[in-house]
């Protein structure tokens, strides 16, 4: 989604400024072209060079240079961004954007901008809940301005409430979100993905279960949403927060989840990244199984149904591209072409999950894209990036149908 865009940061002075530096660096790696304006103020926090050397680009800070107008003046600065965003946005610069002053380059820029803003406001509690901010707050959101945070917590001169900058990350979501609100790829594409693991209830205080995370999951669903898909997510138990623009469905069971996902019919795309337990007990025992003598109980086993392979071999109501997920332990690309021509979906995207890869629990992993028509080997990465990459490819492959 934020590929090729171009975005102009505004960074004022606060202590919040250092988070801006990564910030930028979140940007770059979504492969954003970032230009910067810093105010006097900020350069009293961080300096010039850093986000030179972070953008690949100059750094802006004068409105009088000669050479800086002559070569990019500050409304061809503030027009030729996509967006235009501030972060930190102290009190200061929130009140003459609400009264339309413009006596620096952040400023003039900001008034002279025929882009939309977004603003990350960073102070102190006090100068937060001051009714002047909240009044210029108030109207440079009716002014379309779009305001992100500030968030709650310890802040920089000793007191806690809220002032705190949004977090990078976050910050990155809701530009994710503003582009996805304008159209994407995806929009208007409807999207089942499962993730995380499932809990077979052996008795009311036992279960059988695995070490999926919902992680990968998770990323997946937020990387669609930001392509502009309308996203369900059905997710075993997990203590990941629900990602923005994104509608959860909690379940516990393999029969749980394959409930939900049937209702969740009809979709476009369906992806199925959960870990789903393949065996529960035939009979939940319904009281605690007490321990007698030294013989552990004995379970029966059944199997569970195949959520996978019942959707992707549906005639009727199938979803257009079905992509499963294979977890192995050895033989990772052998066991997923056979997996791939047993559940008849379009792809698996197959990982090695043996304890040495950590990738059970972890923040990174290593995939196998498994097609009829070969294999891509994409090297360890960050979930994120996992996601934000599949989410390309899939959008790639679904809008050239």
């Amino acid at each position: 989604m934020l590929a090729g865009k171009r975005i102009l940061l505004i960074v004022t002075g606060g202590i919040a400024a250092y988070k801006s530096l990564d910030l930028v660096r979140r940007l770059k790696e979504r492969e954003v072209q970032v230009r910067c304006v810093l105010t006097r103020a900020a350069q009293e926090f961080v300096t010039p060079l850093s986000f030179a050397a972070l953008t690949g680009e100059k750094v802006y800070t004068d409105l009088f240079s000669l050479t800086d107008e002559s070569e990019m003046g500050h409304i061809r600065l503030s027009r030729e961004a996509d967006l235009v965003v501030v972060a930190p946005a102290t009190a200061d610069i929130i009140a003459k954007m609400a009264t339309g002053q413009a006596d620096d380059l952040a400023s003039t820029a900001l008034l002279a901008t025929d882009k939309p803003v977004l603003v990350a406001p960073a102070m102190n509690t006090e100068m937060w809940a001051k009714p002047a901010t909240q009044r210029n707050v108030a109207q440079i959101k009716k002014d379309g301005t779009i305001v992100v945070g500030p968030g709650a917590g310890d802040l920089a001169c000793g007191e806690v409430g809220a002032g705190r900058m949004t977090e990078p990350l976050d910050i990155v979501a809701a530009i994710e979100r503003h582009f996805a609100s304008r159209g994407g790829p995806l929009k208007g594409k409807k999207v089942l993905v499962t993730a995380g693991p499932t809990f077979e209830a052996i008795d009311p205080v036992r279960y059988i279960a695995n070490r999926s995370s919902g992680k990968q999951g998770y990323a997946l669903a937020a990387a669609l949403a930001a392509l502009g898909a309308k996203v369900t997510l059905v997710s075993g138990p997990t203590a990941l927060a629900v990602p923005n623009a994104v509608t959860r469905i909690d379940v516990e069971s393999a029969r749980d989840m394959q409930k939900a996902c049937d209702k969740a019919l009809p979709v476009d795309i369906a992806i199925f990244v959960a870990a789903v337990a393949d065996w529960r007990v035939s009979a939940q025992a319904p009281g605690k199984i007490k321990k007698k003598g030294t013989s552990p109980p004995k379970l029966d086993l059944v199997e569970n149904p195949d959520i996978l392979a019942d959707i992707a071999g549906r005639k009727k109501g199938r979803p257009r591209l079905v992509i499963g997920f294979a977890a192995e332990t050895d033989r990772v690309i052998d066991y997923a072409r056979a997996k791939l021509a047993k559940k008849r979906c379009d792809w698996i995207v197959a990982n090695d999950v043996s304890t040495q890869g950590g990738v059970m629990g972890g923040d990174h992993n290593k995939v196998h894209i498994v097609t009829t028509t070969g294999v891509e080997t994409w090297e360890r990465l960050t979930k994120d990036d996992v996601a934000r990459r599949l989410a390309a490819r899939i959008a790639q492959q679904f809008t050239a149908k």
